[in-house]
């Protein structure tokens, strides 16, 4: 069931301040233990309220998407709608991915024109969806900003391109790819954008090293974060 706007659920420990295993955690904060919690799903009606009384547009905008889902049987691409914080996030399948990103363009009750970007983020305790890509959409019509929220796994880390429907995605998906390892099938050259072609590994991953890897400019390396500096 659905649970209260502003609820949250639990999915593990975090450990000192960035959840650091195999390198040293030079934060001072290594004996801080926190919950790793996402929102939960919320429950209708979204919000926020209007002056008139009305549910909000929230709701309109999750109404119309409904009404357009069910009208070509595709009632189960969105997995979970979460309101946190006064925003407002569509968690969507990605193969359904494209379909609803060219209905958010497109329909006239929605005309989310603009997408500002993509980007990515690592939770590796959540078994079976631990590469999420997060889209930005904003109606100009409207005056309006929605989230969009797709995951992959880190077995088959896959998403469709939208670069074809919103081309300013095009370097944000290879800034995407380069950091996370996400691979957006069907953009045109998804290659490196930061990092050097032949680099190793997704440098945002949680499971990345925060030192300690070895550079290819100047011969220069860069230590393990507990041999930088003392604090003593």
């Amino acid at each position: 069931m659905p649970a209260p706007t502003g609820e949250v659920r639990s999915v593990g420990e975090r450990h000192g301040m960035f959840g650091v295993k195999g390198s040293g955690d030079t934060s001072g904060y290594g004996g801080l233990v926190s919950a790793k919690v996402f929102p939960a799903p919320s429950a209708k009606p979204y919000g926020p309220s209007t002056d008139s009384g009305g549910t909000g547009w929230f709701d309109e905008v999750a109404g119309a998407l409904e009404a357009r889902l069910e009208a070509t049987e595709l009632t189960t691409a969105i997995e979970s709608v979460v309101v946190h914080r006064g925003e407002i996030t569509f968690h969507v399948r990605r193969e359904d991915l494209p379909f609803v990103a060219q209905m958010l363009r497109d329909d006239d009750a929605l005309r989310f024109e603009f997408c500002s970007g993509v980007s990515g983020v690592h939770y590796p305790d959540d078994t079976g969806r631990e590469l999420h890509a997060v889209y930005h959409f904003t109606s100009m019509t409207h005056n309006r900003r929605i989230r969009v929220e797709v995951s992959a796994p880190d077995s088959d880390p896959h998403v469709p391109s939208l670069v074809s429907i919103y081309p300013t995605l095009d370097w944000h998906e290879r800034e995407t790819w380069d950091m996370f390892g996400i691979v957006f099938d069907g953009h045109p050259a998804l290659t490196r954008v930061l990092m050097p072609d032949d680099w190793p590994g997704h440098p945002q991953r949680k499971d990345y090293p925060l030192g300690g890897i070895p550079v290819e400019y100047k011969g220069g390396s860069i230590p393990p974060p507990d041999q930088r500096r003392s604090y003593n």
